[in-house]
């Protein structure tokens, strides 16, 4: 009969070999690396980083679709957009505040920058149409009637043909592509009159203010027009995306993402993204837009109209 200190002993040995046996079953696996679990990830996504865009508030609705369908497809990358205005975003992507910015103006169009460092990406082609208030009983001005108005010397919709009522002007700031463009090409160039409009820093506070003030007149590009205010014609000539392409009706700009210098990484894979047929032939007309490859006329800085090659 063994001892109690011999029992004792067979069992320390026998949990010894226990856990040699188990030690010889176990796998070591390697320490993951700092960012392997991101790495995998990005993996997946296709890619990881911020992309911030401002500017144009007339674009903004289809950068703001666009960057959530991309972002969907790669949950990696986080694409921020911002407006405040074509002049804001093409002086922010100059001093490298953004990445990209959204203008309805050419850079050239824009002072205080060095246009020759920054990348043209044109993405769409909106039209702008003076605006106004439904109870306004007007649906056409000529182009006289028009700067007449935003200058100052019609002041009621009498003298044009609607009721006896006082005319209140929404404009944009000077900053705004939107105003830029229409005071170049509706009021061919003329001077607004200073100090009788109301001004509005967005599009979607100058439908807003549009459809709430009775008499109201302003403009907004077609990709904000809805129910709540009616487009006029000028001269007789509807804007509409089959007038636009032909240049009939010649108050449109083209929708630019400026780049300074050539797009690289992520922001060169979210704007051929934009370009994409996905994009180009099923959100951009969707959103009231027109692809620039549907023009059959090009337009540069200075305004002139050629033939499209």
């Amino acid at each position: 009969m063994l001892s109690k200190g011999k029992w004792l002993a067979i069992l320390v040995i026998a949990l010894v070999a226990v856990l040699a046996v188990a030690g010889c079953g176990k796998k070591e696996f390697p320490a993951p690396q700092q960012g392997s679990s991101q790495q995998s990830s990005n993996q997946q996504s296709g890619g990881s980083g911020t992309i911030t865009a401002a500017g144009s508030t007339a674009l903004q609705p289809l950068v703001d679709e666009a960057a959530k369908q991309y972002m969907e497809k790669n949950p990696g990358v986080r694409i921020v957009v911002n407006g405040g205005g074509s002049g804001n975003g093409l002086s922010q992507v100059f001093q490298g505040a953004v990445q990209i910015g959204n203008s309805d103006i050419f850079a050239e169009e824009k002072d205080g920058i060095d246009a020759s460092q920054l990348v043209d990406h044109k993405v769409a082609v909106v039209g702008m149409a003076a605006v106004v208030n439904p109870d306004v009983k007007v649906d056409n001005l000529t182009q006289q009637q028009l700067i007449d108005i935003f200058t100052g010397k019609i002041t009621n919709w009498k003298d044009v043909g609607g009721p006896d009522q006082k005319i209140n002007i929404v404009n944009r700031p000077k900053g705004s592509g939107t105003r830029a463009t229409f005071k170049k090409y509706a009021l061919n160039g003329a001077e607004e009159a200073q100090g009788i409009a109301m001004e509005q820093d967005a599009s979607g506070t100058v439908r807003k203010t549009i459809a709430e003030t009775p008499g109201a007149i302003g403009y907004l590009a077609l990709s904000y027009i809805d129910s709540s205010v009616r487009p006029l014609k000028i001269d007789g000539v509807e804007p509409t995306a089959a007038n636009i392409v032909n240049n009939k009706y010649k108050v449109w700009a083209y929708e630019h993402m400026y780049t300074k210098g050539q797009p690289t990484g992520e922001v060169k894979k979210f704007l051929d993204f934009i370009m994409s047929d996905e994009v180009q032939k099923n959100l951009v007309t969707k959103m009231g837009y027109i692809p620039v490859t549907d023009m059959k006329v090009e337009r540069d800085a200075q305004g002139n109209v050629t033939p499209k090659k």
